[in-house]
């Protein structure tokens, strides 16, 4: 068992907030795949009692929510993880910054992407192409991303001023800032190939659903 994990030890750490802790979490509980048992991210929330208790909004907690509730990234990182399946298959290619994951469930498969380098390491947005054999002939794609401009509350929160306390209408705003949104990608098939692009921004995590219509 791995308890106590994060992206750093820091408790005002603001990457804590930001689609970099995201793609950490992606990147790490898929790479980490049967190597323990059970695991405890931390934390669920900014409200817990270790240190003094800040009135910010966003200001860098271990916490997947922040002290309104409010999703982080990280929070939707592992929503992602959970409408996964269980049965990983093998994908061939490597890239510096981008690792990608095919995960099969009843329904169908997910590739999960990220696109992940530590701080103060090169990174750039990338244009990913991938190529799925044995396909079935009829497949819809969507994505949901977590990035920049995807379920990203704190930014949305920024753009307004950085207010330090929040009515319950800015609340709403950001809870469906958070939300992810899943949106059609375009696909070639042929002959039981399917391929597809998609685009990676720095420090992003893209899950595209792929089922059978």
């Amino acid at each position: 068992y791995y308890t106590e994990w994060c992206t750093s030890s820091n408790p005002r750490d603001p990457l804590h907030d930001d689609p970099y802790a995201a793609a950490f979490i992606v990147k790490t509980v898929l790479e980490a795949n049967g190597l323990v048992q059970g695991y405890s991210y931390w934390t669920f929330s900014d409200i817990f009692e270790e240190n003094y208790f800040p009135s910010i909004p966003f200001q860098g907690g271990f916490g997947l929510l922040n002290i309104h509730g409010i999703a982080k990234p990280a929070y939707r990182a592992f929503q992602l993880l959970h409408g996964v399946g269980t049965e990983l298959l093998p994908v061939e290619g490597a890239h510096e910054t981008v690792d990608a994951w095919v995960i099969r469930d009843d329904g169908g498969s997910t590739l999960m992407l990220t696109n992940f380098a530590l701080p103060r390491h090169p990174i750039e947005t990338e244009e990913v192409s991938f190529t799925l054999k044995a396909a079935p002939t009829a497949t819809m794609a969507s994505v949901q991303q977590i990035d920049a401009d995807h379920a990203n509350a704190k930014r949305r929160w920024e753009e307004m001023g950085k207010p330090e306390y929040l009515d319950p209408a800015t609340v709403d705003e950001l809870n469906d800032v958070s939300e992810l949104r899943s949106e059609p990608v375009a696909t070639e098939s042929e002959a039981g190939t399917l391929s597809l692009k998609v685009t990676l921004p720095p420090l992003s995590v893209a899950a595209i659903r792929l089922a059978s219509t």
